[in-house]
């Protein structure tokens, strides 16, 4: 396996990986909102809903072109 060249940059801009990173952040809260329970409005399996959206978009971001990402710098 090998990064590609521009790695760093892809890690900064690219949408998939923002999207990846706020479906990993709802994951973890579905993981602590039982220990809340009583304390914040929020419905069971709400985070888990949100992660499938937000996963599902990062799958469709990886697929679009993003320019400030696919075009190497000169």
């Amino acid at each position: 396996m090998e990064l590609v060249p521009h790695w760093r940059r892809v890690l900064k801009r690219a949408w998939s990986i923002r999207l990846m990173v706020l479906a990993f952040v709802f994951s973890a809260l579905e993981i602590f909102l039982p220990a809340l329970d009583g304390v914040l409005p929020i419905p069971d399996r709400a985070f888990a809903g949100l992660s499938a959206l937000t996963a599902g978009a990062a799958f469709v971001a990886r697929l679009v072109a993003q320019s400030s990402v696919s075009e190497p710098r000169s």
